[in-house]
C-alpha cells in the first residue's frame, strides 16, 4: 500500500514522498534540499528506495548529492550534464520500476529543454503524475529554455491523461495562479468554487496539492487555448491578434509573466 505526502521545503517547494507501508521504504521526487528529507525519514523510521528527478533546476536537485552520501539508491532523471547524480537516465517511453510500482516517463520540454514527467496509471489511490514545473495547479511553468509550441504540446499531452489523475507539481503557486485564471476566465462557477476551496486550505496551513487533470481542464486557462473566453480575454488585453493554439498559449504565458 502506497501513500503520498508533500514535504515542504524552501518557501513554496514540495518534495513528493511515495511511502510504501509494507517495506517502510520511500521514493522521493525532486529533493531540492536534503535536511528536511533526512529529518522526515528519521522521524518516521523509513528508508530511502530511490529518487526521481524531473529537471535540472537547483531547487529540484540540490539535495541529491547529500542524500547519496548516506543512501545507495538509484537516481532516475533526464540524461543531462546539468544533473550530475543521475544513475539511471530516462527518456520518453522509459519505464521506471521501484517498490513494485511502474512509472511511465513522458518527455515534456518547455520549462527546460530536458524535462520529464512520471506517470503511474496503477498507483494506489488512482493514477498519479509527477510533472515538476510543467503543469501547475491552475497554471504552468515559465518557458526558461523552451518555446511556446514545445510547452503547449507538452501541456496538451498531459491533458490527455485520465481525468482522475492526481497532479503533483512541485510548487505551492495555486492561489496566485487562480487569481490570474480569474482575470482570464472571469467569474465562472467552477473557478470561483476552486478559489474558495483552495483559499480555505491555505488558511488552514494545508497544501492545495495534488489537484487532478479534470480540475485543471475545468479551471486552468493554460489548458484552454481553444476556449473562446480565453481568446476574447487576450484580445481585450491587446495581447492576441489570431493564430494557432501555440500562439494563444504563448500570448497567455506572456500575460502571466507580467501579471501582478
Amino acid at each position: 500500500m502506497m501513500s503520498l505526502f508533500p514535504l515542504p521545503i524552501f518557501t513554496d517547494n514540495y518534495v513528493w514522498i511515495c511511502r510504501f507501508a509494507e517495506t517502510r521504504r520511500v521514493v522521493i521526487v525532486d529533493p531540492g534540499e536534503s535536511a528536511p528529507v533526512e529529518t522526515y525519514l528519521a522521524e518516521q523510521g523509513l528508508n530511502l528506495a530511490g529518487i526521481l528527478i524531473t529537471h535540472h533546476h537547483a531547487d529540484h536537485i540540490g539535495g541529491v548529492g547529500a542524500l547519496l552520501q548516506r543512501w545507495t539508491v538509484p537516481v532516475f532523471g533526464p540524461k543531462s550534464t546539468r544533473i550530475p547524480h543521475v544513475t539511471s537516465p530516462v527518456a520518453d517511453g522509459s519505464v521506471v520500476e521501484l517498490e513494485g510500482l511502474q512509472w511511465q516517463v513522458l518527455e515534456v520540454p518547455g520549462h527546460t529543454r530536458e524535462h520529464v514527467a512520471y506517470f503511474s496509471p496503477t498507483a494506489d489511490g488512482g493514477p498519479l503524475l509527477f510533472c515538476g514545473d510543467t503543469l501547475f495547479a491552475a497554471g504552468c511553468g515559465r518557458m526558461f529554455e523552451g518555446t511556446a509550441p514545445q510547452m503547449q504540446a507538452s501541456l496538451a499531452r498531459l491533458a490527455t491523461l485520465p481525468r482522475e489523475t492526481r497532479v503533483c507539481c512541485t510548487h505551492e503557486y495555486t492561489l496566485s495562479n487562480l487569481k490570474f485564471a480569474r482575470a482570464v476566465l472571469g467569474e465562472q462557477q467552477p473557478l470561483q468554487q476552486r478559489l474558495a476551496r483552495e483559499s480555505a486550505k491555505r488558511n488552514a496551513g494545508v497544501p492545495t496539492l495534488p489537484s487532478t487533470i479534470g480540475e485543471e481542464l475545468a479551471t486552468n486557462p493554460f489548458l484552454r487555448w481553444q476556449d473562446p473566453v480565453v481568446v476574447q480575454s487576450l484580445q481585450g488585453a491587446g495581447r492576441y491578434a489570431g493564430g494557432e493554439a501555440a500562439q494563444v498559449f504563448g500570448a497567455l504565458r506572456a500575460w502571466k509573466d507580467e501579471f501582478r
